[in-house]
C-alpha cells in the first residue's frame, strides 16, 4: 500500500528547484500568524541530511510531526522563522544553524503496513527552549467526528508551492486554507482526513512535499499531522493523520 502514497516529506532530490514562490501549494504568505510552526531537517546518526519536514511546537521544547519524519533519523534541526535555509545550503555545510533535537516515533507507526490506520505521529525534543507568546494547543478526543463535511480548516507549512511546469520549493512558511472532503474514504477510514487540495476558492491550497507532519489547524487547535497525497502532482486530494484519537494523545502527552 505504501507504494501506491506519495508521503510528503521533501528529500533532497525533491527540493533543489527555486522560483517565485505561490505557497503552500496555492496559497499565501504566513506573516507570522503561527510563529510555533517551524521547518524540521532530519539527519541519519552519522550526521548526514536525510530530508525536511514541518512542525509544530506545543511546548518549548516539544514538536508535533508526523511518524515517517522522525522514522529511522537519528537527530534534527529546526528552525521556527519565516524562511530557512535551502537544501544546498544544509548539504554544503554552510547556513544558518537551527535548534537541535532528538527525535521519536509513536511505537505503532509501521511505515504504512497497517494503512490506513498508520499512527503517523512523530515528536522531536529540543535541546534548547524555544520561547513564544502562543504554542500549537492539542484536540479533545474525536474532535474531528464532530464536524461537519466542508468544515475549513487551515494548513501551514514549508512544502513545495509548485509542481508544474518546473517545481518551486523556497523554504518559507506559508499558509492556505482547505476544505474537510471525507473522514470515511477508502484513504481515511476514519483515521486520515481527506482535504482539498485545489486553487478555487473558498479553500484555497492544499499539501505537497515538505508540509508532512504540519498541522492541520480548526482554529488555534492542532486536528490532525499532513501525511500524504495520492499523486505526484499534489493535485486532488490530500490526507492527514488524525492526533485526537486516545491512543496518539495519551501518547503525545507523555512529552509535556
Amino acid at each position: 500500500m505504501r507504494k501506491l502514497l506519495v508521503l510528503l516529506a521533501a528529500i533532497a532530490s525533491l527540493v533543489v528547484t527555486a522560483g517565485p514562490a505561490q505557497a503552500v501549494l496555492y496559497g499565501q504568505p504566513d506573516d507570522n500568524q503561527h510563529p510555533y510552526v517551524g521547518v524540521i531537517r532530519f539527519f541519519d546518526e552519522d550526521g548526514n541530511y536525510l530530508w525536511r519536514c514541518t512542525g509544530t511546537l506545543i511546548s518549548p521544547t516539544v514538536v508535533l510531526t508526523a511518524g515517517h519524519c522522525t522514522f529511522g533519523t537519528a537527530s534534527a534541526e529546526a528552525w521556527f522563522t519565516e524562511t530557512a535555509p535551502s537544501t544546498a545550503e544544509v548539504l554544503s555545510g554552510d547556513y544558518t544553524r537551527g535548534v537541535t533535537g532528538e527525535t521519536y516515533t509513536h511505537p505503532d507507526y509501521d511505515d504504512f503496513a497497517t494503512f490506513p490506520n498508520t499512527s503517523d505521529v512523530g515528536i522531536v525534543v529540543l535541546d534548547k527552549p524555544v520561547r513564544l507568546s502562543t504554542y500549537g494547543s492539542l484536540p479533545t478526543v474525536g474532535l474531528a467526528d464532530t464536524l461537519y463535511k466542508h468544515e475549513l480548516f487551515t494548513i501551514v507549512g514549508y512544502g513545495v508551492q509548485d509542481t508544474q511546469p518546473v517545481q518551486v520549493a523556497d523554504v518559507r512558511r506559508l499558509q492556505a486554507t482547505v476544505k474537510l472532503v471525507s473522514l470515511q474514504s477508502g484513504y481515511s477510514a476514519g483515521f486520515n482526513l481527506q482535504l482539498s487540495s485545489n486553487p478555487g476558492k473558498p479553500h484555497q491550497g492544499g499539501l505537497c512535499f515538505g508540509d508532512s507532519g504540519g498541522p492541520v489547524l480548526y482554529g488555534t487547535t492542532i486536528l490532525a499531522v499532513n501525511s500524504f497525497v495520492i499523486n505526484e502532482n499534489c493535485a486532488g486530494a490530500g490526507f492527514s493523520y488524525r492526533i485526537d484519537q486516545p491512543h496518539i494523545l495519551s501518547w503525545i502527552e507523555t512529552f509535556l
